[in-house]
């Protein structure tokens, strides 16, 4: 049986809906002008951006990462020293700046691959875990290039408090937006087919020429290539970074947490996630503040989310709105009549693809 959602009509209208939802991201900050609001909005497109990256890696390959926040402090701190040293002046210029960190920290992302990925997946769950300490220690004590625990000031920008907030929006809009279609392009290509080989069955896809190491390395550094840019923007936002921020061990597990919630491996499962996730957070932590609630209670919410939907929310979504075309579509039986045939194609990975 034919996949319904495939249909040019479905096609068209995931375009439709991609179009209407970039519309409605750009006019957002015009429409609701509250720089609480835009702040929050804003923190929620650099986690699209930084889920959608970790997606692209561990999604795709299987290969689970919980060290992202490596290239998310080296693009912050990359920012921060460029900005030291050639003596720059707050301004939009200074966001010219940001995919110069995100280079940096996808060259960090080379060595640190290189290392990591010559184990394999439970392993390198905990070697990635491991290189983020060591990360989050030099932090600490390369004085010269972090300040240790004294910080690192950046350049105070000299705009309006009530349009503030609106240039690191976009920016993080265009980094977001710049994400997911690089996540699309990825899932669509030779490149993207090679990686979920690897998820598959990695002795198998190598059996059948599939470089491996090359592809997971390529992955792994487009990840901190992205990071790295989430990392630079919140660094000229906050106008400080100290250890403990860049390299927190939570943005590591939230942005694991998103592509869980939203639907692993898929284009629009972490861009759900982040879109449903973090505003909670934000909210939970100012209803919440005291004795660590807000964390019990989101964590509780996700227990719940894994319980009743393992797949994540895109996936689950799209089979049961497979169920309701497939039953409008089939005639109904009567008393005496077979039942439908199931195809094996039913169950086939194009049967269970889901929209993206």
């Amino acid at each position: 049986m034919n996949d319904p959602l495939a249909t040019p009509l479905w096609r068209g209208a995931r375009v439709g809906t991609a179009g209407l939802a970039l519309i409605a991201a750009v006019a957002f900050p015009f429409v609701f002008t509250n720089p609480a609001v835009t702040s929050v909005a804003m923190f929620t497109l650099l986690f699209v951006g930084s889920s959608s990256a970790w997606n692209l890696f561990s999604g795709y390959s299987g290969y689970m990462a919980l060290g992202n926040a490596v290239f998310f402090g080296s693009g912050a701190y990359f920012l921060a020293n460029v900005a030291k040293d050639l003596h720059l002046k707050g301004g939009i210029g200074i966001f010219a700046l940001v995919p110069l960190a995100g280079l940096f920290a996808g060259l960090v992302g080379v060595p640190v691959g290189w290392l990591a990925l010559r184990t394999r997946r439970h392993t390198f769950v905990v070697v990635t875990i491991s290189i983020f300490f060591v990360f989050q220690l030099l932090a600490y004590n390369l004085h010269s290039l972090t300040n240790g625990s004294g910080g690192m000031q950046l350049p105070m920008p000299p705009w309006l408090a009530d349009t503030y907030n609106n240039y690191f929006y976009a920016a993080a809009l265009v980094v977001a937006v710049v994400a997911i279609a690089l996540s699309w392009a990825v899932r669509r290509s030779r490149f993207g087919l090679d990686l979920l080989a690897i998820r598959d069955d990695e002795d198998r896809a190598r059996g059948l020429g599939v470089r491996t190491e090359r592809v997971k390395l390529a992955a792994f550094a487009l990840t901190g290539f992205i990071t790295g840019m989430c990392g630079a923007i919140t660094a000229y936002y906050l106008g400080s970074i100290y250890p403990p921020f860049v390299f927190d061990a939570l943005f590591d597990v939230t942005i694991a947490l998103m592509a869980f919630l939203g639907g692993l491996g898929t284009v629009t499962g972490p861009v759900v996630g982040a879109l449903l996730l973090e505003p909670m957070q934000q909210y939970l932590t100012l209803r919440f503040s005291n004795a660590g609630i807000s964390l019990i209670l989101f964590g509780c919410l996700f227990l719940l989310v894994i319980r009743f939907l393992p797949e994540g929310v895109v996936p689950s979504l799209a089979r049961l709105l497979r169920h309701v075309l497939r039953t409008r579509g089939e005639p109904q039986a009567g008393p005496g009549d077979p039942p439908p045939y199931d195809s094996p194609a039913d169950h086939s990975p194009a049967a269970r693809e889901v929209p993206r």
